[in-house]
C-alpha cells in the first residue's frame, strides 16, 4: 500500500514539473509551441487574405496526411463545417479553392519545418534515452510510387523492366532519424533509376545533418571507404553490416586480435576516385583507414568504434540490432500514415506532398516524447499508432484545447507501452486470398479499346 502511494505521488509530482516546463501546446491547430508558431510566421510567404491562407492550408494539409479519406473533397467538407459551427463566414465546398492554395504552398517552407521539428523534438531527448550518452542516428532508404501521370513518368520513371503503362513512377528516399526518438532530422529524393540516384548519393546530400560525437547506424548498402572516411573527418563513428562483396575476404586470422572473431584491421584507399568524385576531393582523403570487424551471429560489422572497453562485442551487438527501429520508422510514415502510394499528379506537388507527410510524422513524434517525459518512460516504448488514433479523437471532439486537456491526453498516450518481443519471428506471407483479377498486361487505353470493340 506505502509502496502505491509512494508511486502515485512521484507521478504527481513528476507531473506537476513537466506542467510547468510543457510548451503551449495547440498541435491541433498544427502549431506545436511558441518556438514553431514563430518558425512558421517566419517562413509564410506575401499573401493576401484568402478563404484558405497559408497557416490553415498546411493545417489542411496535414490532417489529409493522417486520415483513413485522404481526398481534398473531404478536407474541404470538414472545414466548411467548421466555419459553419464556428460562425464564420460560409464557404464553398468546390475545392478549385483549396487545391490552388496547396499549390501556392511553398515547399521550402514545409521541408524547413520538418527539419525544423526534427531538432526541436532532438533539444529534448534525455541524456539516458542515449547510447552511453552519444546521440546515434540510423540512415536508410525506401521508395514510393506516384500515380502514372506523363508529368511523374518524366522525373519519376517506372522500373526499366515494365512495359510502358503498367507501371507506377518511383521515388527513391533516404531519411536520417534518432534512434532515441524516432524524430525524422532529414530526408532526400530522387528518381530511382539513374546515375547517381543510389542511397550513398542521397546520403551525401544530408551529410551537414550529423554532428561531432554523433554514430550512425546503417546497414550494407553505407559501407563504403569514403563515406566512412568523411565520417570519420566529421568525428563521426559509425557501424555498418559489412557488404556482401566482402564479407568473403573476411579473414579474422589477419589484423590485432580483439576477441573471437573481432580484430583490428588497416584497409587501403581505392586505387581511383568514383565517378561523382573530383580528383582534389580524393587526394584529400586518408590513404588508409583502422576499422574494426567483428562476426555477431553471422552478420559481419565494421565500425569505427575500436575500443573493446567502451564498445565490447555485445554492445555492438545490441547497438546494431536497434538500427531496426528507422524500418519501424518507415513503416509508421508509408504503412499507418499512408505515404506508400502518393495522391498529388504533378511531381512538384507529389514532393510537397511526401514532405507534408514526413511534417506531420514529426509532430506526432513531438506528441510522443512529451508523453515519454511526462509519463518518464523511453519514447520508443510508446505506440505510434495509439498517438494518431487519440489525437484524431481528441482534435475531433474538442475544440480548444487548454494546457489541463493537453496534459490529459499525454498521459492517455503514455498508457499503452509496446512490447519487447525479441523472440517474435513472423513469415511473409498473405493467408488472405487476393481477388480474382487477371494482372494487368496491356496499357489501360488497349484494354478499354479491347472492351468497346467486344460490346459491338
Amino acid at each position: 500500500m506505502h509502496t502505491n502511494y509512494t508511486a502515485v505521488k512521484h507521478q504527481q509530482h513528476r507531473i506537476s514539473d513537466h506542467h510547468s516546463k510543457l510548451d503551449a501546446l495547440v498541435f491541433f491547430n498544427q502549431l506545436t509551441s511558441d518556438q514553431l508558431f514563430e518558425r512558421v510566421e517566419s517562413l509564410l510567404p506575401d499573401h493576401r487574405e484568402r478563404t484558405f491562407p497559408p497557416t490553415e492550408t498546411l493545417s489542411l494539409f496535414l490532417s489529409q496526411a493522417v486520415s483513413d479519406d485522404r481526398s481534398c473533397r473531404n478536407v474541404v467538407n470538414q472545414s466548411t463545417i467548421a466555419r459553419l459551427i464556428g460562425g464564420l463566414p460560409k464557404c464553398s465546398t468546390a475545392t478549385g479553392g483549396y487545391c490552388k492554395a496547396r499549390a501556392r504552398l511553398p515547399v521550402d517552407m514545409v521541408r524547413d519545418l520538418t527539419r525544423f521539428t526534427g531538432q526541436l523534438i532532438d533539444q529534448k531527448v534525455c541524456d539516458k534515452w542515449r547510447w552511453q550518452g552519444r546521440r546515434v542516428r540510423i540512415v536508410d532508404g525506401t521508395t514510393v510510387t506516384l500515380p502514372d501521370t506523363p508529368e511523374n513518368q518524366k522525373r519519376y520513371p517506372q522500373l526499366r523492366a515494365q512495359k510502358p503503362g503498367l507501371g507506377f513512377p518511383m521515388c527513391r528516399l533516404v531519411g536520417i532519424t534518432c534512434l532515441s526518438s524516432g524524430a525524422l532530422l532529414d530526408s532526400a529524393m530522387c528518381p530511382v533509376s539513374g546515375k547517381g540516384n543510389d542511397e550513398q548519393s542521397l546520403l551525401r546530400t544530408m551529410i551537414k545533418t550529423f554532428e561531432n560525437n554523433d554514430i550512425l547506424l546503417g546497414d550494407a548498402f553505407y559501407a563504403s571507404y569514403f563515406l566512412i572516411a568523411e565520417l570519420h573527418e566529421m568525428g563521426v563513428d559509425a557501424v555498418f553490416e559489412q557488404h556482401g562483396s566482402r564479407k568473403r575476404s573476411t579473414d579474422f586470422r589477419r589484423g590485432k586480435k580483439l576477441g573471437s572473431k573481432d580484430h583490428l584491421i588497416v584497409i587501403n584507399r581505392p586505387r581511383s576516385p568514383p565517378d561523382w568524385m573530383s580528383h582534389e576531393t580524393f587526394d584529400s582523403m586518408p590513404e588508409t583507414l583502422t576499422v574494426r570487424e567483428l562476426n555477431v551471429k553471422g552478420k559481419i560489422l565494421i565500425t569505427t568504434l575500436c575500443c573493446p572497453v567502451t564498445a565490447t562485442k555485445e554492445d555492438l551487438k545490441n547497438l546494431y540490432k536497434s538500427r531496426w527501429n528507422i524500418e519501424l520508422d518507415i513503416r509508421h510514415i508509408k504503412t499507418t500514415m499512408g505515404m506508400d502510394a502518393l495522391s498529388c499528379l504533378s511531381p512538384d506537388m507529389a514532393e510537397k506532398e511526401i514532405w507534408v507527410y514526413l511534417l506531420a510524422y514529426n509532430l506526432i513524434r513531438l506528441i510522443m516524447i512529451e508523453s515519454a517525459l511526462l509519463c518518464d518512460v523511453i519514447p520508443r516504448q510508446l505506440s505510434f499508432k495509439h498517438t494518431i488514433q487519440l489525437w484524431l479523437t481528441f482534435h475531433q471532439q474538442t475544440g480548444t484545447a487548454n494546457i489541463e486537456l493537453i496534459k490529459e491526453l499525454l498521459l492517455l498516450v503514455g498508457q499503452l507501452r509496446v512490447g519487447n518481443r525479441t523472440r517474435r519471428v513472423e513469415p511473409r506471407v498473405i493467408k488472405r486470398r487476393p481477388k480474382a483479377y487477371s494482372m494487368m498486361v496491356k496499357s489501360r487505353s488497349i484494354l478499354r479499346q479491347e472492351i468497346v470493340h467486344n460490346w459491338t
